[in-house]
């Protein structure tokens, strides 16, 4: 609308000055040289208007003329321009699928065409990378590190090089340069804090830390935790050599993350040492509600020094009543019990998780039947049942299972990554349990009553099977034996030792005996007993006599060649020998 008004009053601007140009008199004279020309005043701005157009449309034509070569040199280039530019886009897109052929041929095309493009050499180095061409890509990215523009992103790519071929002194010495030109990059921050954590560098992992914070890379509650576990980690390592400075950092560690086990257990043993027994208790118990843990159990049962075994555990009950059903406050109070030789205590908080016992609970029950009544059956029964029992809670990090509490993951360097849970291994399956329980385990937990004496131990010997004894060959026939017994007799006669023998040597039948109830069952005992062997009597020859023998001894020549036909007579025979 504006540019409507304004066009619509130029116009009438322009109609003012030529209407007044024309009610103008006089005249208007032009003398150069011998030439004089005189006309009036609107012919003149006519003219003039004429000249001034014409003039202005020789210029334009003679400027475009001049620049129409610096127009075909910058067309061109934009067109090559274009070409590149499609040819990083499709081969962007082919990384992204994972056509390494098309995105090579693209990657070509794009350096052909935009060179000096950043996107050019991340295309050829992306494209090495999934063809897996290492050499090409380190050139690649050593290119875009060389620019002002990619320096960061060679930087990177150069980090990850380094990574896939295991060399981390590369990757952290190309983290920390990358962390000096740009301290708000995240992975190089990650990188060089994870490196110093596992040198045990823990005032520079805090520096590293402190960084974060300025960057603006970690909010506050972020930065309080972490700089916990950096504090808890260095009061761990400083325990035994400056326990001055341990203590101090264990105690900033838990006002910094109360709930941090590791640090809760050492600011509660520090406190329990300078006699403040209430603040020990009270840091523990707050760490014991946020995550129970048998660390904190122990270090609230011997918070003072000197307690009797039954002082123990009235205090451990106490901390297991403020996580009511928790499986840790029971393993808890079963182990301050037992200690206490308050087994009927330790079987009553134990007995609501026996159907589906852990392998601490299965092997404290071992102890309690070890103990409180020698009785070594269920012991070893609780102890086989615990090798097939669920695992208890461990320190794990991204799989990696720790006998103890770590700062960092071995497996990804990742901080504060460790956490007190069931391994991922030995979850539970939908496929079913793996081993079966045993019958002997099954009749050992089953059994209630008190065994007869020679089966309280366990150890009665089980039923063996009668050994029939080594018989004597019988007597082989003789070639002196009469001639007028018939073979009846003869056969008789010989058979009667030996079956006596047989008979006399054999155990009478013996009824399968059951087996035990201390014992798995035993297919072989419930089978009947074998018949014995009825004799045999072969007929052989005495040692020393050779006999004769039965067949004719062969000849491999003679039956080979076969036996040569008799030679014909006459003339036959004649001919014969003529012949051959």
């Amino acid at each position: 609308m504006l540019r409507i008004v304004l066009f619509l009053l130029a116009i009438a601007l322009a109609a003012v000055g030529a209407a007044w140009i024309a009610e103008q008199t006089g005249e208007v004279t032009l003398s150069w040289g011998g030439y004089r020309i005189m006309t009036s005043l609107p012919v003149f701005a006519l003219a003039l208007g004429v000249v001034i157009v014409a003039a202005l449309a020789v210029f334009s034509l003679l400027y475009a003329l001049w620049r129409t070569p610096g127009r075909i040199r910058r067309g061109r280039h934009e067109r090559r321009h274009a070409r590149g530019r499609h040819a990083i886009t499709h081969g962007l897109l082919a990384i992204g699928h994972g056509d390494s052929a098309a995105a090579r041929q693209h990657a070509d095309t794009a350096r052909r065409f935009a060179a000096h493009d950043p996107l050019t050499l991340l295309l050829h180095a992306q494209s090495a990378q999934l063809e897996g061409d290492r050499e090409r890509a380190k050139a690649a990215f050593n290119a875009m590190a060389e620019r002002g523009d990619t320096r960061l992103l060679g930087l990177r790519g150069l980090f990850i090089e380094a990574q896939r071929s295991d060399d981390p002194f590369s990757a952290v010495m190309i983290a920390e340069e990358a962390l000096k030109l740009s301290p708000s990059s995240s992975w190089a921050s990650h990188a060089v804090l994870g490196f110093r954590c596992a040198k045990g560098d823990w005032d520079g992992a805090l520096a590293i830390l402190d960084n974060d914070l300025a960057s603006g890379l970690l909010d506050k509650a972020s930065y309080r935790r972490r700089r916990g576990v950096l504090l808890t980690a260095r009061a761990l390592e400083l325990e035994t050599v400056d326990r001055d400075r341990s203590r101090q950092d264990a105690m900033e560690a838990v006002k910094l993350a109360p709930t941090l086990v590791p640090a809760a257990v050492l600011a509660a043993k520090f406190e329990s040492e300078a006699h403040q027994v209430r603040r020990a208790m009270r840091i523990a118990e707050t760490a014991w509600l946020a995550h129970p843990h048998p660390d904190l159990a122990d270090a609230y049962a011997h918070v003072r020094l000197g307690d009797s075994a039954r002082q123990r555990l009235v205090r451990v009950e106490t901390l297991a009543a403020k996580t009511p059903g928790h499986i840790e406050g029971a393993l808890a109070v079963a182990r301050a019990a037992i200690d206490a030789s308050e087994f009927a205590r330790a079987r009553e908080v134990l007995s609501r998780f026996i159907a589906d016992p852990t392998q601490r609970l299965a092997m404290l029950m071992a102890e309690i039947e070890r103990t409180e009544h020698g009785d070594s059956g269920k012991s070893r029964a609780w102890t086989l049942r615990a090798v097939r029992a669920r695992h208890d809670p461990v320190w794990t990090a991204d799989g990696y299972v720790s006998d103890r509490w770590r700062p960092v993951s071995p497996v990804t360097g990742r901080l504060d990554a460790f956490q007190w849970q069931t391994p991922v291994a030995s979850l539970p399956s939908p496929e079913g349990a793996t081993i079966e329980p045993s019958p002997f385990e099954q009749a050992m937990l089953a059994a209630g009553a008190p065994r007869e004496p020679q089966e309280a131990g366990g150890l009665a010997e089980p039923p063996r099977e009668p050994v029939q004894p080594d018989t004597a060959p019988p007597p082989a026939t003789q070639d002196n034996e009469p001639h007028n017994l018939p073979p009846t007799a003869k056969v008789e006669e010989a058979a009667t030792p030996s079956a006596a023998s047989a008979l006399e040597s054999s155990p009478p039948h013996l009824e399968p005996l059951s087996p035990a109830p201390l014992f798995r069952s035993r297919a072989d005992l419930s089978r009947a007993g074998q018949p014995p062997i009825p004799p045999v009597i072969p007929i052989v020859r005495a040692p020393d006599d050779p006999g004769i023998d039965d067949e004719a001894p062969s000849d491999e020549f003679t039956e080979q060649i076969g036996t040569p036909k008799a030679q014909a007579g006459g003339w036959r025979g004649f001919l014969a020998r003529w012949g051959a």
